[in-house]
């Protein structure tokens, strides 16, 4: 599913002879495919079609076997959704592989989006032999297990609050046999666990773009001089003096690296990685 407009064009396409030509624009413009679960976005204008739209989806999807929809946006401290069945099998449990991986998850209990598998890799490509890599808000293991499995990082910390994706994180360590002496997943509220762990690291990720400015305080106390922090945000198109002037009520001498987008969060609005060495 790498080419996702082609498969939302196969739909509208296959749709447009199905419902009413004044509904077509409100038809799914994106959907995630995670493993053999769609998850799609029903507009209310549409909603009376749902059924339809699922069982077009795994009609024209061969390896997709469950569709649900979003119910309402991510709540919550965890970030999670509900989902609803509109076709297909009603499991939520999936297995999925990116960047030479295998996760296992719950798709609705877990945070977990497929539309970061190429920033995961552009963050593994940066890892340097030897480095002890820490992130917080750690999930399933998604960032961590990237960085275990495509590179020589000496060790590999993450910090999750979420039981269940704590333990799906633990397992999928299992699953990809990975050396556990190079991995130490951690469950609880990271203002409380960081503390603890007495080391300092070269590189820290911070891939919780709501929330992520109120950790920099305790993550800064825990970097290497000239370490690099990943700070995912959202920001709005050309504003980086205010990212800026955020990270340096943080940090006091630091350089951006640089900006990276990673994903669309609303209109003109931005999912953003911010590189940022300590200096």
């Amino acid at each position: 599913y790498r080419n996702l407009s082609y498969h939302i064009m196969k739909l509208k396409e296959y749709l447009r002879k199905k419902v009413p030509a004044g509904k077509v624009g409100y038809l799914p413009g994106s959907f995630d495919v995670i493993g053999s679960i769609c998850i799609v976005e029903i507009k209310d204008e549409v909603k009376k079609y749902e059924n339809l739209i699922g069982k077009s989806i795994l009609k024209l999807n061969k390896n997709i076997k469950s569709v649900f929809k979003k119910k309402g946006a991510r709540k919550g401290k965890h970030r999670i959704y509900k989902l609803k069945l509109i076709a297909g099998d009603n499991k939520k449990e999936t297995f999925y592989k990116e960047n030479g991986v295998l996760f296992k998850l719950d798709v609705e209990k877990c945070y977990f989006t497929p539309r970061l598998s190429n920033e995961r890799l552009r963050i593994a490509k940066l890892v340097k032999k030897n480095e002890n890599v820490l992130v917080i808000f750690s999930g399933v293991g998604s960032f961590a297990l990237v960085i275990l499995k495509n590179t020589d990082a000496k060790e590999v910390y993450g910090i999750e609050i979420n039981k269940t994706a704590h333990k799906y994180a633990l397992e999928n360590l299992r699953l990809n046999k990975i050396n556990g002496k190079r991995a130490r997943f951690f469950n609880g509220d990271a203002r409380r666990i960081l503390p603890k762990i007495n080391k300092k690291f070269d590189r820290i990720l911070m891939p919780l773009p709501k929330d992520s400015f109120k950790f920099l305080d305790i993550a800064v106390k825990k970097i290497k001089k000239n370490g690099v922090i990943h700070l995912y945000t959202f920001m709005e198109e050309n504003n980086e003096e205010e990212l800026k002037k955020e990270v340096s009520k943080h940090i006091k001498k630091f350089e951006v690296l640089r900006i990276v987008k990673c994903g669309v969060y609303a209109p003109e609005i931005f999912r953003v990685c911010a590189d940022i060495r300590i200096i």
